[in-house]
């Protein structure tokens, strides 16, 4: 047997029928219930009982399904760890990053990078700010951009760069004319904003249970782009931070700060902590932050 053999019984098992498994597997019914008789043979015991009406697993199946999971999923820990060792000994930057992120860092920035270091392979992979962090908590990856706050026990943390949150409105509405906002303008607004995978999300909330309304979502997006695009409409407002409503062009929308509290987008870059980290991220993390900084003293452009 092999770990595919296990996860082969586990979708027998699953779907209740040879052929619907193999289906599902690209697999013949024969060449499945093959590997099923293998199985049996090198285990010395029945572990699927077969009739006209479909499968049902035995005693033994029952239990090598019960223990094929946690054979599994330890095999899925293995290659995971394996695979963070060969990250760290070989020239990888595996980035997980938030949605927009990128677009702040620039891809000049990931194209100068990789014209910089030829011998370096770099991927990334784009998510919802929560999912970004789970997926790194679960090993997947070797650096991350994602947004503030984070647990310090969790990760290191190096900041690249923070801007306010600000209201997005339409010109036409009444509070285009505001030079600022409170979140309690919020309050009986439609709003549109980016779901709770997001932090923006969770910011404007929090900040509305505590001024005591609940905010009236009528629309949660996957990017702050749909966002501007309804209160282009006029179909309501949200928040947007000020790079990106520059980088949109979004003319006939006005942006307001808010001025009863902090609101912050805070971006920042993420490395496991307790774990070594390699060469390549350390090259990685110390090109971005010098580019970061080029672009603040004006000698590159976003």
């Amino acid at each position: 047997m092999d770990i595919q053999d296990f996860f082969i019984f586990q979708t027998v098992a699953r779907e209740g029928s040879i052929t619907k498994a193999a289906k599902l597997l690209y697999m013949t019914p024969q060449g499945l219930s093959k590997i099923i008789k293998n199985m049996e043979n090198e285990l010395d015991c029945t572990l699927i009982d077969r009739s006209p009406q479909g499968i049902r697993l035995t005693e033994s199946g029952e239990c090598l399904l019960r223990r094929s999971f946690s054979v599994t999923t330890e095999f899925g820990s293995l290659k995971k760890e394996l695979l963070n060792i060969r990250q760290r000994n070989h020239g990888i930057v595996d980035l997980l990053s938030s949605y927009g992120i990128l677009r702040l860092v620039t891809p000049d920035c990931i194209i100068a990078f990789q014209e910089q270091y030829p011998d370096i392979q770099f991927s990334y992979r784009e998510y919802p700010d929560l999912q970004t962090e789970r997926l790194f908590l679960e090993k997947n990856g070797n650096v991350a951009f994602s947004i503030a706050d984070f647990d310090d026990n969790l990760y290191d943390i190096v900041e690249m760069e923070s801007f306010p949150v600000c209201l997005l409105v339409n010109e036409s509405h009444p509070l285009s004319r505001r030079k600022s906002v409170t979140i309690e303008d919020l309050k009986g607004e439609p709003v549109y904003i980016e779901s709770g995978q997001f932090k923006i999300h969770h910011l404007i909330v929090d900040r509305c249970h505590k001024a005591g309304f609940e905010p009236n979502i009528v629309f949660e997006t996957s990017g702050f782009s749909l966002c501007h695009k309804m209160v282009k409409a006029n179909k309501g407002i949200s928040v947007t931070v000020d790079f990106v409503f520059e980088d949109m062009k979004s003319q006939g929308l006005c942006l307001i700060p808010f001025s009863d509290d902090t609101y912050e987008w805070k971006i920042c870059m993420l490395t496991r902590r307790g774990e070594p980290v390699s060469e390549a991220v350390t090259l990685f993390r110390n090109h971005v932050m010098n580019w970061m900084r080029e672009i603040k003293l004006g000698h590159l452009s976003r």
